[in-house]
């Protein structure tokens, strides 16, 4: 008898207890168990005209494989106008770059219903406040925020599988599944889409719209870059390139004039024409002798602040001296904006070993600023960090798939522009970049354009300027600006 009861007893418990080996519930494994529930909360917004309700919700996507296990999960936070054209009002998915980037500096710093301000001093980033955004872009479109696996609260089920998504081609698919399954859940096919991306982001813009038309079997009718990378031979050519430091000769330049308080679009017109023509044909010849060599570094001193002795070391090619050199013995320069200058921690140093001043000090008010707006505001309650710069993705980001297997030197995004162009007849492009900003100069953007075939290009892209950098949405007139040039470019838009 006691052996039949314990025996039933046995069966009992491998019934209700699963074996340690057996698969658990999802919602009870590993990091998803840590990602809170969807939180939708309702608010007002002020407009010139009169206060409008707007729905937030901020939420996760789930990802699954081809065996149906949840790979991941996507943290977004969505903002829809109510009672404003419903299903068929715009909506804008926006994502910022690195790769590694979280999309807070696009939601806090630029288009969200809030936004973190850092007072009179842009660079003082220990005590920034949040605050009402009166430039917000949910006055002419509803917003979707989305931040890439490893970003934000966005994860992977584990590292392994994490690394299925660091890399171009898998973040562009991962990205536009994510988009539409948002648009499925929410009704919202029928809405004209537009994608927004900062530096990396609008280089990922361009594939996700590719993504969308090839595997979701949907049609962008914009995109929005700003401060983009398009071409990678131009970005991370510039200490070698004639042609890359041509291209990057205008923002140093624009950079001086900042500096110096004598900023002019007619000052730095002259710049640009000195850029393509001397400064191009002389780096792509022979090294220039006697008088001429004197007068074209003494015009490039004079156009960078680099001394004359350091640009005839380099022969002209300033990329990589232009940091330590610009502003003089002892300062550094911030390739996110060349204007911006801080003491240099290593002026002992032949190279620059800097934290940068922008990316490494200010702009990280933006992860902590946002995990506590999610928490008080959209009463979303996460117990995990928000990761707003993940260096891991940026390691082991795989590069290949951007049109050519030369790693990020070969990333390109100009043939899916084209592509774009000519296939979805509503499709429009507006470029917009800081005149001070080095990282991703607007010059380079500006070639792009201006080598697309005018066919394709005529009234349908555009490149706009402002003061400032990489962020130049943190000086508040040039983010005021930039968002109203967005909503003509949103008023502009044929109907479908």
């Amino acid at each position: 008898m006691f052996l039949q009861r314990l025996l039933f007893t046995l069966v009992l418990f491998a019934a209700f207890c699963p074996a340690p080996n057996a698969q658990q519930p999802e919602t009870q494994q590993g990091i998803f168990a840590l990602i809170p529930t969807d939180s939708t909360t309702e608010h007002m917004l002020s407009t010139p005209s009169s206060p409008k309700k707007y729905k937030a919700t901020a939420g996760t996507i789930d990802l699954f494989g081809q065996d149906g296990g949840r790979t991941a999960k996507v943290f977004y936070t969505a903002y829809a106008m109510q009672g404003e054209a419903g299903k068929t009002r715009p909506i804008t998915f926006a994502f910022n770059g690195g790769p590694g980037a979280a999309s807070a500096y696009l939601h806090l710093g630029l288009a969200g219903p809030k936004v973190l301000e850092f007072g009179a001093h842009t660079g003082h980033g220990t005590t920034p406040f949040l605050t009402d955004n009166p430039d917000t872009w949910l006055q002419f479109t509803d917003l979707v925020f989305i931040d890439p696996v490893g970003t934000g609260w966005s994860r992977a089920a584990n590292n392994e599988v994490a690394g299925n998504f660091y890399g171009v081609n898998q973040d562009a698919d991962a990205i536009a599944k994510v988009i539409a399954l948002y648009l499925q859940k929410n009704g919202r096919l029928a809405s004209p889409k537009y994608l927004l991306g900062e530096s990396y982001g609008g280089f990922r813009a361009a594939k996700v719209a590719t993504a969308l038309k090839n595997s979701q079997g949907l049609l962008s009718s914009g995109i929005i870059m700003l401060s983009p990378l398009i071409e990678g031979r131009f970005l991370f050519g510039a200490g070698e390139d004639p042609l890359s430091a041509a291209l990057q000769l205008p923002a140093l330049a624009a950079a001086r004039m900042e500096r110096e308080g004598r900023f002019s679009a007619e000052a730095l017109a002259d710049a640009e024409a000195f850029a393509m023509n001397n400064y191009l044909v002389t780096l792509a010849g022979p090294p220039p002798t006697g008088d001429a060599a004197t007068s074209f570094y003494r015009r490039v001193s004079e156009l960078t602040g680099i001394d004359v002795d350091a640009v005839r070391r380099t022969r002209g090619f300033i990329s990589d001296v232009y940091a330590k050199q610009s502003a003089g013995t002892g300062e550094i320069v911030s390739p996110y904006d060349a204007a911006y200058v801080r003491p240099d921690a290593y002026p002992e140093a032949s190279y620059s070993r800097n934290d940068d001043p922008i990316l490494d000090g200010s702009t990280r008010a933006y992860g902590a600023a946002f995990a506590s707006y999610a928490e008080q505001v959209l009463n979303y309650r996460n117990t995990m960090t928000y990761t707003l710069l993940n260096e891991d993705v940026n390691r082991r980001w795989d590069w290949k798939g951007g049109h050519g297997d030369g790693g990020r030197a070969g990333a390109s995004a100009s043939d899916d522009l084209r592509d774009l162009l000519s296939v979805i007849p509503e499709f429009r492009l507006l470029i917009a970049h800081g005149y001070s900003d080095a990282i991703t100069p607007y010059g380079m953007s500006r070639y792009v354009l201006d080598h697309l075939p005018p066919q394709l290009a005529a009234s349908r892209t555009a490149l706009a300027l402002y003061r400032g950098g990489h962020m130049f949405y943190t000086d508040p007139d040039s983010r005021r600006r930039f968002s109203k040039d967005v909503a003509d470019f949103y008023r502009q838009a044929k109907p479908d």
